[in-house]
């Protein structure tokens, strides 16, 4: 079972859609036995990085996923805002820590040729290829007005172009993450999703 976690940041339906679609079983819950029972830990959301994470203390959440994903190694897959709140710190709108499972931070994009949010369909730069390899075009969808900068750029696996080389994903041991939103990215989401849970739920 696959715990969707639910922290008042949105998409979580959009999500377990795409996961039914798939034939994903899962659970949209903020239950700490729930997910403490689950195969796989889901971390989507949109909006500011330090209103997620005052959401995931609020619910005392924050030790209970470290735990299971940085100590136990349980399998985690993040989207969105759930990539950003793995780095270390996030300055949404202001400076605040994050979950620090990522060495790094996020930051405000600062572009005077670009429009900000970066939003819409781009094709991503695949680095790391372990869910990426059963993929038939590179073409996903984006929005976010910050991007992560991880200090090891081993922990980079994909990247996109957006007058600079963008992070679009994250993978480290048993985490991987993505800034576009694979279940709103049709086929080529569903196929990311799809190789990820068969690799590890």
């Amino acid at each position: 079972m696959v715990a969707i976690i639910d922290y008042g940041m949105g998409n979580v339906a959009s999500v377990q859609k795409a996961l039914n679609f798939l034939g994903v079983k899962s659970v949209i819950t903020s239950d700490h036995d729930a997910i403490r029972h689950s195969s796989v830990i889901l971390l989507p959301g949109v909006g500011s990085f330090a209103q997620g994470m005052a959401n995931l203390q609020e619910r005392d959440l924050v030790s209970l996923l470290t735990d299971e994903v940085v100590n136990k190694q349980k399998p985690f897959l993040g989207i969105c805002l759930g990539m950003q709140l793995i780095l270390e710190k996030g300055n949404e709108p202001y400076e605040c820590s994050g979950l620090g499972w990522i060495e790094g931070e996020v930051k405000k994009f600062e572009l005077v040729d670009r429009n900000i949010p970066h939003m819409g369909w781009n094709n991503i730069e695949v680095l790391k290829d372990r869910y990426y390899k059963n993929i038939l075009t590179k073409d996903f969808y984006f929005i976010h007005s910050y991007h992560v900068v991880p200090s090891n750029a081993e922990d980079i696996a994909a990247t996109v172009d957006y007058g600079f080389d963008v992070v679009a994903s994250v993978q480290k041991k048993n985490i991987f993450a993505t800034q576009f939103h694979p279940e709103k990215s049709q086929s080529a989401g569903l196929s990311i999703l799809k190789t990820f849970f068969d690799l590890n739920a």
